[in-house]
């Protein structure tokens, strides 16, 4: 729909809505706004609506298609049930959030109607173990009613396809097109809970069983700081340690429970500033050697190391990335690949060279990730994902901030064997491949057409130089430079090993831009850290000017 509807479409639209809507709440919420004629608030539901894009839909809960609710949901499920067809298996799981529970239902009921097969999980699950049911279960699909770590205002719906992968084009195309397809949603034939198959907590056991093969060494002393975030990872966790045999971490009480308001966070994402600071304050009480957490799917990690003031050290989410890269290649043997993205550390391809397996560079997103290629045994990105797997491969094609939590406090155990943390391990890293030191710059704008704008500026004119480095190489990867498919982004190689990749965020208006420098450490590795972070403000600076967004 277009942004210049008037108010007479606006209402016809928000009756029709009204008529076919079965959520007595988000009825009431549309009849208060036409009753009132707030011609803002309907255009806003109205004028515009969600996309369904690679892996599905996420956006505020509110009445109206520019929202999520139940019509919203059927509509994709009925969408998805028509590229499917008749007789398919789809796995559905849900979070804790405002609704999930209803919208995974939902989901079931237009599925069964449609003559395919439906599962549930039991309860508010991590999504990662809706992942691995994919293909536990050889399902032909998967769906997961989550918005991640967006704000308590959201949700979402993440579909997977029968490799236990989130969906990628064309496949995204055809849901939309169908979806678009899709009329009343009060006419489609629903199925009664009868035909729908609840799963047991087996599933579960399933997953952490296959998530505790990891190659997770033989140390388990250690004391982990652990919070979920008001997420849905806490048991599921918990569980795990146990099983590896580790210790039971120590809980953050105040946010061990699913909650969707998040009462303690302002924003409910383990990267954002003040997320951490309970965990912070639980490892500093109790002598932790560790502080992890998950965001409130549990499909992100964040890792961090108390220091002796008292304070937390958090990695980053390339230095987890390193880290856990270089613990599974020791672990594993064969023909294997790593990979990560074009906007993470060019750190992990020289892992892979030094140790002799493949490596892989995709587009950003999980999804093109765990596509990289045969062989795959890890995957990461910047943005504190990561998959862990064996010599067996990938116990789950997305990522899994259990198996990846596990798997770092088997690192961090062995190192305090030896009388060391991962900040050591860090240090040793560089000493042996370069400090390679990553930050991003962000900038949030009102008008999408600066975003439009900076872009275009930036290929009419590329910069000669950036942070005092001469710019040795411009790739625009909407062309397709670099051997992969066209994406909005821009990517610069400078002298030196530094790198820059400026790109529009899929998700929120911000130009995203990565940065990166490589200092060789001849002497003490703080030494090589100063002179990176000068050298990445050097870069941080200079691009602020190029971008000219202010």
């Amino acid at each position: 729909m277009s942004g210049d509807t008037s108010s007479i479409d606006l209402a016809g639209a928000a009756r029709a809505w009204l008529a076919q809507d079965p959520d007595p709440e988000t009825r009431a919420e549309l009849s208060a706004l036409l009753d009132a004629g707030d011609t803002e608030a309907l255009l806003d539901r109205f004028g515009q609506r969600l996309e369904f894009g690679t892996a599905g839909l996420r956006g505020e809960l509110g009445a109206g298609p520019n929202r999520m609710n139940r019509v919203t949901v059927m509509r994709a499920a009925a969408g998805l049930a028509a590229v499917l067809g008749p007789g398919r298996h789809v796995v559905i799981g849900y979070d804790a959030r405002r609704n999930s529970d209803v919208f995974a239902r939902d989901t079931a009921a237009v599925l069964t109607g449609a003559g395919l097969h439906a599962s549930i999980l039991p309860c508010p699950l991590p999504t990662p173990v809706l992942a691995f049911a994919v293909l536990h279960l050889e399902a032909d699909a998967g769906v997961m009613v989550t918005a991640s770590h967006n704000p308590p205002r959201d949700n979402g719906y993440k579909v997977y396809w029968g490799d236990g992968s989130q969906i990628t084009p064309p496949i995204d195309g055809r849901i939309s097109a169908a979806i678009d397809a899709v009329g009343r949603v009060d006419e489609l034939p629903l199925g009664t809970p009868g035909t729908l198959t609840e799963l047991s907590e087996d599933l579960v056991d399933d997953y952490i069983d296959a998530v505790t093969t990891l190659p997770l060494g033989d140390a388990r002393d250690l004391r982990v700081a652990y919070t979920p975030l008001h997420g849905v990872g806490g048991a599921t966790l918990t569980d795990a340690f146990l099983r590896a045999g580790f210790p039971s971490p120590m809980g953050v009480e105040e946010q061990r429970d699913p909650d969707p308001g998040f009462p303690t966070v302002a924003f409910p994402n383990p990267e954002e500033p003040g997320a951490m600071d309970l965990a912070a304050a639980l490892a500093a009480r109790t002598k932790a050697d560790l502080v992890l957490a998950n965001d409130p799917d549990a499909d992100r990690c964040a890792v961090g190391v108390p220091l002796a003031d008292g304070s937390v050290r958090m990695l980053t989410g390339d230095e987890v990335g390193g880290l856990l890269a270089e613990h599974v290649i020791t672990h594993t043997t064969g023909d294997r690949m790593v990979a990560t993205t074009i906007v993470s550390s060019t750190l992990l391809g020289k892992i892979a060279r030094a140790h002799g397996v493949r490596y892989g560079e995709t587009l950003t997103g999980f999804k093109w990730i765990i596509k990289a290629g045969p062989g795959l045994v890890f995957g990461y990105e910047e943005a504190i994902g990561y998959s862990v797997g064996s010599a067996a491969g990938l116990p789950v094609r997305d990522k899994d901030g259990i198996g990846a939590a596990l798997t770092v406090a088997a690192v961090a155990a062995a190192a305090k064997r030896d009388g060391r943390t991962l900040l050591d391990l860090l240090d040793d890293q560089a000493r042996r491949y370069g400090l390679h030191a990553t930050s991003q710059l962000s900038v949030r704008v009102e008008d999408l057409s600066l975003i439009a704008g900076a872009m275009a500026r930036l290929r009419a004119t590329p910069p000669a130089a950036l942070g005092g480095r001469a710019v040795e190489r411009a790739d625009d990867l909407s062309r397709g430079d670099g051997g992969l498919p066209p994406t909005d982004g821009l990517r610069y190689t400078l002298s030196d090993g530094a790198r820059v990749v400026v790109r529009p965020s899929g998700t929120e208006p911000k130009l995203k831009c990565y940065l990166e420098v490589v200092v060789p450490v001849t002497g003490d590795v703080p030494a090589a850290r100063a002179e990176a972070a000068r050298a990445l403000d050097a870069l941080r600076a200079d691009l602020t000017k190029a971008l000219d967004l202010h």
